[in-house]
């Protein structure tokens, strides 16, 4: 409130100034003088201020801002002036709610040593857990890795050998192509393709008939086993 007053004060007296400043042009010889003289008869009247008392705002007022309102606020002013502000201290402590909300807020963000301890110890075994899990595993994949690299070789070797053995079939078929044809065939004409589609087809005939052979030839030679078990 009183710097406000010495706001307006200002304010008056920087327009009373402004007024008076146009006088230069009529007068120019005095303008100077006469300026001088002007501020110096300007007397305002004494602000009323009253700087000993403390400042309670008025609640029931509208003018008073609802920061100055509030509990924070009662705070401050007993804080600042004491019994003199008319605050009744006991309405300054926090409510059960809220001091409960203070106690569980210091507990989560400042536990006590011992829980400060039990969980370093808990962070510190389960670090240790994950720790000997990783090298149970590796462990466990070291022991694993000469048979991987041995089912490797052996895969790269069996890859190796099916190329192989696919070359030599189609250089095989070529042979026999020329020789059936009498001229060197394109491997992608549907010719050729129809050949190797026929050629195909008797080989799967001789694997059946070489099956069922086997398959004869063990069952008479079953009879003949038991037979001889028998007589003996």
């Amino acid at each position: 409130m009183a710097t406000s007053m010495l706001c307006r004060r200002t304010a008056i007296f920087s327009w009373a100034i402004r007024m008076v400043s146009p006088l230069k042009s009529y007068n120019p010889a005095s303008s100077h003088c006469g300026l001088l003289h002007q501020i110096a008869n300007y007397n305002p009247k004494p602000l009323k201020l009253n700087l000993k008392d403390s400042y309670i705002p008025d609640r029931e007022s509208e003018k008073t801002p609802e920061w100055q309102k509030t509990a924070k606020y009662d705070r401050k002013l007993f804080g600042r002036y004491g019994s003199s502000s008319g605050i009744d201290p006991a309405k300054l402590w926090p409510s059960h709610a809220q001091l409960e909300e203070m106690i569980a807020e210091e507990r989560e963000w400042n536990p006590p040593l011992q829980v400060m301890l039990k969980n370093v110890e808990a962070k510190t075994k389960e670090a240790n857990a994950k720790r000997l899990a990783r090298e149970k595993l590796v462990a466990a994949n070291m022991a694993k890795m000469p048979k991987m690299v041995a089912d490797w070789r052996k895969e790269k070797r069996e890859a190796k050998q099916k190329l192989k053995d696919e070359k030599a079939r189609r250089e095989r078929l070529l042979a026999e192509a020329r020789e059936r044809f009498g001229y060197a065939m394109d491997p992608r004409s549907p010719k050729f393709l129809e050949m190797v589609s026929e050629i195909e087809k008797e080989e799967k005939k001789k694997r059946k008939l070489m099956k069922r052979r086997l398959k004869e030839e063990q069952s008479h030679v079953a009879p003949a086993a038991s037979s001889a078990d028998s007589s003996s």
